[in-house]
């Protein structure tokens, strides 16, 4: 039994750390807009420059937009069909787990100077021992808008929530962005999505 023990726990935290790393990823859209004549795009500076974040995340997150939108047969343009905002948001969990052997998990947060940034907070931690065990964490939530440039309306939004697990590692915080950028974007209707609903 002892050796049964020893060996779920270290499961147990795989298991977690793979739930904490995936994107939670929820879209609406406009039925009326056909998504089928939108073929360019370009970013809308007024909604980024909003956005509460690093000008190096911005960067970071526009370059995996353009990645993703190029994927999908978008072209940039000076007379784009569509343009692309994005901004963002965070909120404090609370995690309490209580069970005979308790641990928590936070994930490091990320960004600099002036902001503490929009996807991440408290740092890593163990807690073992017995009863209850509680943790914090910053969960953020990456917004990704949509909008038909003739009529000025939106027309399609994707959002991810998330942690980001490395405040440290600039190549792993860049392919965490890429990451959310391409699981929101995963989610735009394509003419095959659109004729099935």
């Amino acid at each position: 039994m002892k050796r049964l023990k020893e060996f779920t726990l270290p499961i147990l935290a795989l298991v977690f750390l793979a739930s904490c790393s995936s994107v939670k990823v929820v879209t609406d859209y406009d039925k009326e807009a056909d998504f089928n004549t939108y073929k360019t795009y370009a970013f809308y500076k007024t909604g980024i420059d909003k956005a509460e974040i690093s000008d190096l995340d911005k960067k970071r997150i526009l370059k995996a937009i353009d990645t993703e939108m190029a994927a999908r047969g978008f072209a940039k343009s000076k007379q784009p069909d569509v343009l692309v905002s994005i901004f963002t948001k965070e909120r404090e969990r609370v995690d309490v787990y209580n069970n005979n052997f308790g641990f928590g998990w936070g994930g490091f947060g990320w960004g600099g100077g002036f902001y503490n940034p929009w996807l991440f907070g408290p740092g890593f931690g163990w807690g073992g021992g017995f009863g209850p065990n509680v943790s914090t964490r910053t969960e953020g939530s990456l917004y990704i808008d949509v909008i038909d440039t003739k009529n000025k309306e939106l027309v399609w939004q994707g959002r991810g929530v998330g942690t980001l697990n490395n405040i440290k590692n600039i190549e792993k915080k860049e392919k965490r962005i890429k990451q959310f950028v391409a699981e929101i974007l995963e989610k735009y209707p394509t003419a095959s999505q659109l004729a099935s609903n």
